[in-house]
């Protein structure tokens, strides 16, 4: 074999430049960029479907690095989004939702020997300024400073439809294409840019009409990097520390919404003495609101009345968090919606000042005969100074799609705050808890309320114990439990957890379960705007009997 080079050649990196009087900027993308780069999408691939705002979320939370934008003054003009994989799984015959996690970039492997390239884009209406080039560029110095053995990726073949009559077949076409003897603007300007065609996936993206569902394996193998054989990168077991408490929360009653608050306040002051990057308080921690009302009012009142506190709450809550630095995940609080019906929210006030709202997707029957409470209809990942989280109110977690969703989109931490009267309906909620953290290799904190509330119906009873949840490998708890509180006391329970873990267990633990999903068998749709615009989606009510009990 030839002597390879030993320097690497210079690679111009992200940066500004001028032209004319406009301004290229060539960088990672942030989650700031995400609206900007579903326009570009929709505007480049009018025949296809776009993607949603959750998966480029999923894309960047998942390998920010391997995800680059070209903004000309500003504007979103070029976007590319790369994973690392190992060698068998980047060469084996695939498709493109199973190779990418369904969209996600969710099957990123940091102990990938190959950079995979899933997503090139840019903006037709802007020539001359060789954006494509730029952003292949960047992948290429992405590659050297890994020292990854190279670039692969499926390049769709365009002109393939036209000239179908004239060949026999996409291999034979291809093959005229690099004998130049047809011309395809796409795989002539990646091979231009350095790669070269390796085979034909056939069926690699059904929705690409005019390749006909094929694509061209590209390949650039990196000249500064000499391997016989595939190796496989080992992660370092580095320290991402985040100190996480759950309030276990006595239900009581106070005198007035004031009082009420400094029971909150208190915790909120404990757990910042404590250094604490989050607090998580029970699902419908508010009733209480309730307890110096003159009479006990019907359930639907009650909610009504409940939903009244929703503005002063959140104000309250979103000062309080950044009075004490920390960030607040506020149980959760029955909230009257622009379309007139209540949802049950969690609001999730960061330090930073910004508010979040997660509503419960699935009320249960119980909530939905006494309180007319009704279902959200989006579960998305929140960013957060310690990184993504999930918000999952109680019953949510016991559907494992949700979780699933979040951890597709870069969850690394996902909060469940619950209410559950009875230990069978709390031992629901804690069993699907364990079992999100195992199948979605994350963290799982849960908290509850406990004692009784006299005065407010259908909350006479409460059973709980809070805990912090792990996956269970190696790197973690012997029995997946960081920290667990003692069962129905009111408590603080605080745990310090290493992200770092995750990200080790996900590429190199016992088991990994993100990264074996057969994505080939089965997956996972979801029906929301911008995916399947105009599709009606009727609101599903929950069965069952109207009995007492949650979780």
């Amino acid at each position: 074999m030839a002597k390879q080079p030993t320097k690497k050649r210079s690679v111009k990196r992200k940066g500004s430049e001028k032209f004319g009087q406009k301004r290229l900027d060539i960088r990672n993308a942030k989650i700031k960029d995400i609206p900007g780069i579903a326009n570009l999408v929709r505007r480049v691939y009018e025949d296809m479907p776009a993607y949603t705002h959750g998966e480029i979320r999923g894309q960047i939370n998942n390998f920010r690095e391997g995800c680059f934008v070209a903004l000309l003054d500003d504007e979103v003009v070029g976007y590319c989004a790369t994973m690392q994989l190992a060698e068998a799984l980047a060469f084996q015959d695939h498709d493109w939702d199973e190779i990418t996690g369904n969209g996600y970039g969710s099957r990123h492997d940091p102990t990938g020997d190959w950079l995979y390239g899933y997503e090139m884009c840019v903006d037709p209406k802007v020539r001359g300024v060789r954006i494509g080039r730029r952003l292949y560029e960047e992948r290429r110095a992405l590659a050297e400073d890994k020292d990854l053995t190279g670039i692969v990726f499926a390049g769709r073949m365009p002109n393939y439809r036209r000239f179908r009559r004239r060949v026999e077949g996409p291999q034979d076409y291809l093959d005229k294409v690099v004998e130049k003897k047809l011309h395809d603007p796409v795989l002539r300007f990646q091979m231009a840019n350095g790669f070269e065609p390796e085979r034909i996936l056939e069926g690699y993206l059904p929705e690409d009409k005019a390749s006909q569902s094929n694509a061209v394996m590209m390949v650039w193998r990196n000249p500064y990097v000499e391997r016989d054989q595939p190796v496989k990168k080992r992660l370092p077991r580095g320290v991402e520390a985040v100190r996480v408490a759950t309030c276990q929360l006595q239900a009581r009653q106070v005198a007035d919404y004031d009082e009420f608050m400094r029971h909150v306040r208190y915790f909120v002051d404990v757990a910042s003495d404590y250094e604490a990057d989050f607090i998580v308080f029970p699902e419908l921690f508010t009733l209480m609101l309730l307890s110096f009302e003159e009479k006990e009012l019907s359930p639907v009142e009650a909610i009504e009345r409940l939903s009244e506190y929703t503005p002063r709450l959140r104000t309250d809550i979103s000062e309080m968090a950044m009075r004490y630095n920390i960030n607040i995940i506020a149980g959760s609080h029955p909230t009257r919606m622009d379309d007139g019906d209540i949802h049950n929210v969690a609001y999730v006030c960061l330090r930073d000042g910004a508010v979040h709202a997660q509503e419960k997707i699935h009320p249960t029957p119980n909530e939905r005969y006494w309180w007319n409470i009704k279902g959200g209809d989006k579960v998305e990942v929140i960013q957060t100074d310690c990184g993504p989280i999930g918000v999952q109110i109680c019953y949510d977690s016991e559907f494992p799609e949700l979780s699933r969703r979040l951890a597709d989109e870069g969850a690394r931490i996902i909060f469940v705050p619950f209410c559950t009267d009875s230990r069978q309906g709390y031992l629901r909620v804690r069993y699907c808890g364990q079992a999100r953290a195992i199948e979605n290799q994350c963290f799982v904190v849960l908290s509850g309320n406990v004692g009784n509330l006299p005065n407010v119906g259908n909350m006479d009873i409460q059973y709980a114990q809070s805990c912090i949840l792990t996956p269970c490998d190696f790197p973690f708890a012997r029995d997946g439990i960081a920290a667990e509180a003692t069962e129905n006391v009111e408590t603080l329970t605080i745990s310090d957890i290493n992200l770092a873990d995750l990200q080790w267990a996900r590429a190199e633990g016992t088991v990994r379960n993100l990264a074996d999903r057969r994505f080939d068998l089965y997956r996972i749709e979801w029906d929301e705007d911008g995916k399947h615009p105009g599709k009606p989606r009727p609101r599903r009510e929950p069965l069952g009997p109207s009995t007492i009990g949650g979780g």
